[in-house]
């Protein structure tokens, strides 16, 4: 099953440094970084607005737990945002490049 996986973090230099571990490793065929965006959010009973970065990776759920690691180990938060959607349709082209890429493992 293909996914999108995202992920935010306030400093872009982490946000690329987990894009390029990803692709590098192809775990991900693509990350896209954007921002900054606004979030707010409550954290130790407070509400936080701060400044992220969104990183949005396309992948497979074989690579699900290895990104996990890889962005649990280099992002700075306590509790990252990590969310996998299943890419319910997408071209022939475009899917056919994605399951390549990501079947270019080695292992």
């Amino acid at each position: 099953m293909l996914l999108e996986v995202t992920t935010t973090t306030g400093d872009r230099a982490i946000a690329e440094r987990i894009a390029a571990e990803l692709v590098d490793k192809r775990l991900a065929a693509c990350v896209q970084i954007t921002g900054p965006a606004t979030s707010s959010y409550h954290w130790d009973g407070a509400i936080e607005i701060t400044e992220e970065w969104l990183c949005t990776a396309k992948s497979s759920d074989d690579h699900w737990g290895a990104i996990q690691e890889v962005v649990s180990r280099l992002h700075p938060y306590d509790v990252p945002e990590l969310i996998a959607t299943e890419i319910v349709r997408v071209s022939d082209a475009y899917g056919a490049w994605l399951r390549r890429e990501l079947a270019s493992v080695e292992g």
